[in-house]
């Protein structure tokens, strides 16, 4: 089998990858690997509070590596403490790493460039599957996931707290993506038939925030890069039980 790290987000595309990873029996998953924002202790992007990630990995039952990250990391400190990590991971005997990623061709490149550097290959599961069919599959078996940030210009401040069902994603806008694969929203998966336990937790305040827009779409994987233009986003708080 090949020795891997799970680049885990906490949310359903991610879970999705890792529920057909675990069914090929190719890949050994030595580590999940997530980006936490070091000053607030959550999710890079998602808002998810780091106790949340945890118990996800413990239900899951694979170790997890947290990539902490200042609180507006440039794109040159992202990449040394990203190849600082992966560098380590090969020492580990590491030979791929695994994205949910679905159709961003220059994210994919991003990932592929990246890792090269260090000698690691990258693994897309999901690439090209149609995103309606995704998500319905990831409903169909038996996966639940709740949103935890959506780009407001797009879904307002009621979709936040809202769970992924067939009947909500006839609600969604024609130009959001079902999976979310431009950004549209981020989720946070608490049951399914990766997780030996549901995760449980409250459903907190909602939240409004503005950051500066990035200039490409690899800088949207885990910074609020300031710009000339803003993008505001709702949150919703997801407490510990």
């Amino acid at each position: 089998m090949k020795n891997s790290v799970f680049n885990w987000s906490g949310g359903k595309d991610s879970a999705l990858a890792l529920h057909y990873i675990q069914q090929q029996k190719e890949y050994d998953i030595k580590t999940l690997l997530t980006s936490v924002n070091d000053t607030f202790d959550r999710v890079s992007m998602h808002g998810v509070r780091s106790e949340l990630l945890r118990q996800q990995a413990m239900s899951l039952g694979i170790p997890l590596q947290e990539l902490r990250l200042p609180e507006n990391p440039t794109m040159e400190v992202y990449n040394t403490l990203l190849t600082d990590v992966n560098n380590t991971l090969k020492e580990q005997g590491v030979t791929h790493s695994i994205f949910g990623d679905i159709f961003l061709e220059d994210l994919k490149k991003y990932r592929e460039e990246q890792l090269a550097r260090v000698g690691i290959q990258a693994h897309f599961p999901l690439w090209k599957r149609d995103t309606k069919e995704l998500v319905h599959e990831f409903i169909d078996l038996g996966f639940k996931t709740i949103l935890v940030c959506t780009k407001s210009e797009l879904l307002g401040e009621e979709f936040v707290g809202e769970v992924i069902t067939k009947d909500f994603l006839k609600e969604l806008p024609k130009n959001v993506d079902p999976c979310g694969e431009n950004g549209e929203f981020h989720t946070f998966v608490y049951d399914g038939p990766i997780f030996k336990n549901p995760i449980d937790f409250t459903i907190g305040e909602k939240v409004y925030k503005t950051y500066g827009a990035p200039k490409k779409k690899e800088d949207a994987c885990f910074s609020s890069t300031p710009s000339t233009k803003e993008m505001g986003f709702h949150f919703c708080d997801l407490i510990p039980k």
